[in-house]
């Protein structure tokens, strides 16, 4: 699939619940969360046929947010039939990380980590916003940062190697840029591949006040006055938009992506979204969404859904939205991470 910017579409994030155990200040701020109604989240098998549709159109990348993806029940089971879906090759979950760790009882004990290995995942991506427990608390309302240490201990025991496992730290004033090198060091040691985001408007405005929001620019000039320069790595890729640099005397990568400063952010983007009750997204900062639950509950063919597919991708804008006229109309929780 290709877009009227040239884009090729073949990387596709799948939210599979809107559910989570967290309640980060940048996606769902506010303790009380109105779920929605069971009935209208997309099963697993709607979920896997709007991925097989997808697979016949040229997507070869998934990657399963939630809310957080393995609160959801079953979940084993649905990675179980993603991984025979033909043209799929790459799969990946967005995670806290606080259940990587949890024995799966079902499954002699394994951790989850270790199954997710053996269902097929490849990448792990993590989020970890700071090493210190109290703030970890504060800015995800959970004091879960032993859990999501051990998470990473685990995903690493079940055999995600050193470009498997991504640590992303969203970069937030007056929260955490006293953890930049910390963050570092833990990466370096643990061979975890690190990335700084800069905070984006999606569940509340709110977050691009001067006290909230912090530049990757002055994110990257924190963190060379203590290591030197950074040595720019322009060949290293990973499925995201992410500019990877080299720490001097190193090999850690360190990644930035910022989607609020850089205007070149949005050139290479090759993915779509897919929300938990069956909507497809072109663009993560635009409100452009577009319903493939209905069509397909209504009984649509492959061929007429592949065609919602195709519309969608027709719609996919230049660039985001947030940095002019962008206003939430839905938390990221209920957007996927």
């Amino acid at each position: 699939m290709q877009d009227l910017y040239g884009h090729l579409i073949s990387y596709l994030r799948v939210s599979i619940t809107d559910r989570c155990n967290e309640r980060c200040v940048y996606c769902m701020p506010q303790e009380l969360q109105e779920w929605m109604p069971r009935s209208e989240i997309l099963t697993y098998e709607e979920l896997v046929r709007i991925i097989r549709v997808g697979a016949s159109l040229g997507v070869t990348k998934l990657r399963v947010t939630g809310g957080e993806p393995l609160t959801r029940q079953g979940v084993l089971e649905f990675f179980a039939l993603v991984r025979e879906i033909p043209g799929i090759r790459d799969i990946g979950i967005s995670t806290n990380g606080s259940l990587l760790s949890r024995p799966v009882p079902e499954k002699g004990g394994l951790t989850m980590a270790e199954c997710l290995r053996s269902y097929g995942v490849r990448t792990v991506n993590v989020s970890l916003d700071t090493l210190d427990r109290a703030t970890y608390a504060r800015t995800t309302g959970r004091d879960y940062l032993p859990q999501t240490l051990a998470g990473i201990d685990a995903a690493r025991v079940a055999g995600f190697g050193p470009n498997e496992i991504k640590v992303n730290c969203v970069l937030m004033r007056g929260r955490n840029e006293e953890q930049l090198v910390p963050l570092i060091e833990y990466a370096r040691e643990n061979a975890l591949i690190l990335r700084f985001i800069e905070l984006m408007p999606v569940s509340t405005t709110d977050v691009l006040s001067d006290g909230n929001f912090l530049p990757i620019a002055e994110a990257k000039r924190r963190i060379e006055a203590h290591y030197g320069g950074l040595i720019p790595a322009p060949h290293f890729k990973t499925n995201g938009p992410a500019s990877y640099y080299q720490l001097p005397g190193s090999e850690q990568k360190i990644g930035f992506i910022g989607a609020m400063t850089n205007l070149h952010f949005c050139e290479n983007c090759n993915k779509l979204r897919l929300t938990c009750e069956g909507k497809l997204r072109p663009c993560l900062g635009s409100f452009l969404e577009f319903d493939i639950r209905e069509p397909l509950r209504a009984g649509a063919t492959d061929e007429e859904l592949r065609r919602v597919f195709l519309d969608v991708v027709a719609r996919k804008p230049k660039q985001h939205d947030f940095r002019d006229n962008y206003q939430p109309n839905r938390r990221m929780v209920a957007i996927g991470g």
